[in-house]
């Protein structure tokens, strides 16, 4: 892979803070659990942005800086390096997007991922769709369909590479956190195989999940390495989804026994390739559902510093968690059927959270998945000024 050498003042230090934007500042402030500190104003996502069009919000997209402007936004105080995947992994190339089925109302769609995919006519977003078949069955389904789509030497991986390090290293210079950003091992498993295929297969194949954690370590040492050899990474982000609303959807010990060594031998060499080898390496997971049982438990075992989103409806109380894990730095939370309550209801649930949460210090409120069209418009214009007042 073509890279330039590394010359003389290529290893550098955190910039002094005073070099930092106030974005960077929020967010490492927000890292390092600082109390009192201003909290980083930023969303989840949104399911809602067409809907609230047509209750008058301006025809603005997105991430633009007129949204920011007009939820009162920060920059986001990071830049996330991509290559690894996030809720599926890196496939190059993707698997041809194709309608296997007119079923009526429905029809069934093999996505970018080779998963055969039931939904509604017209509707992609906003709801949970029927995943009727995945990809990879047994050795001979992976070999055929799906190790060699994920290549850790095709070159298609790397063609923009030093385009996207231009970014990084400014966006390091000023002080923001660079975050690498990949599926966690559960949810690179359970898009190729589904959650159940998965859950049987960790019993009844498990040199099958032995040769995919494989090649998923293979190819995360290779994207980091040809990464690592610009800057030095303030985080790695986990996209991990293994728990459900009652709980982990994997016991901590097959985690341990199946998952676990592939992620301490990718953390080790990571953290000696860092260019800074005296930062820090925040280490984040994110989950839907009922974490709380998994929160010591990947403390302990990898050093976990970070979690998201906390949802709500599955029992995760962030002021009562931030009471029972001081070190955790959290993001999320803010019960999304609240913000659809009402201003009432929305000034009960900011008032109980953000005042013990900013006093704590290392959370940024945002809603526990992406805000859905049940969200008014002025409803969340609502939340937003609260959060404001109340966050600085």
């Amino acid at each position: 892979m073509p890279v330039p050498a590394l010359q003389v003042g290529d290893v550098h230090a955190l910039p002094p803070r005073e070099q930092w934007t106030e974005a960077a500042r929020r967010r490492r402030d927000t890292y390092a659990i600082t109390p009192g500190a201003p909290f980083l104003k930023c969303e989840f996502g949104y399911y809602c942005w067409e809907e609230w069009k047509r209750q008058g919000m301006p025809d603005i997209n997105e991430g633009s800086p007129e949204a920011k402007a007009l939820f009162h936004y920060d920059d986001s105080g990071m830049q996330g390096l991509w290559g690894l995947g996030w809720c599926e992994p890196e496939y190059v190339p993707k698997f041809e997007v194709k309608i296997l089925e007119d079923r009526g109302e429905t029809e069934l769609e093999q996505d970018w991922t080779g998963r055969h995919v039931l939904y509604f006519k017209g509707r992609r977003q906003g709801f949970m769709p029927e995943y009727i078949d995945h990809p990879v069955k047994d050795l001979e389904t992976w070999k055929a369909k799906a190790e060699w789509r994920l290549n850790p030497e095709d070159p298609r991986r790397y063609h923009d590479l030093e385009q996207r390090m231009v970014l990084a290293r400014a966006a390091a210079a000023r002080g923001e956190i660079i975050v690498q950003h990949m599926a966690g091992s559960f949810m690179y498993l359970r898009t190729m195989l589904g959650p159940e295929g998965l859950l049987y297969a960790f019993v009844d194949q498990p040199e099958l999940i032995e040769t995919l954690m494989q090649r998923w370590l293979e190819l995360a040492d290779a994207v980091t390495a040809a990464h690592q050899r610009y800057v030095t990474f303030d985080e790695i982000f986990f996209a991990e989804d293994n728990c459900y609303n009652h709980g982990p959807l994997i016991s901590p010990k097959m985690i341990r026994e199946m998952l676990l060594p592939y992620y301490k031998e990718l953390l080790q060499r990571v953290r000696g390739r860092q260019l800074d080898p005296s930062r820090h390496l925040y280490l984040q997971i994110d989950t839907d559902g009922d974490c709380r049982s998994l929160i010591p438990f990947y403390h302990e075992e990898i050093g976990m510093d970070a979690m998201s989103p906390f949802e709500v409806a599955s029992g995760c109380d962030v002021v009562e968690i931030g009471r029972q894990h001081p070190n955790l730095c959290m993001r999320g939370g803010i019960d999304k059927r609240v913000l659809a309550a009402g201003p009432k209801a929305i000034d009960a649930m900011v008032e109980r959270i953000f005042p013990v949460m900013r006093k704590r210090g290392g959370y940024i409120p945002c809603c526990d998945h992406g805000v859905p069209a049940e969200v008014s418009y002025t409803n969340y214009l609502h939340y937003r000024r609260r959060c404001v007042e109340l966050g600085g």
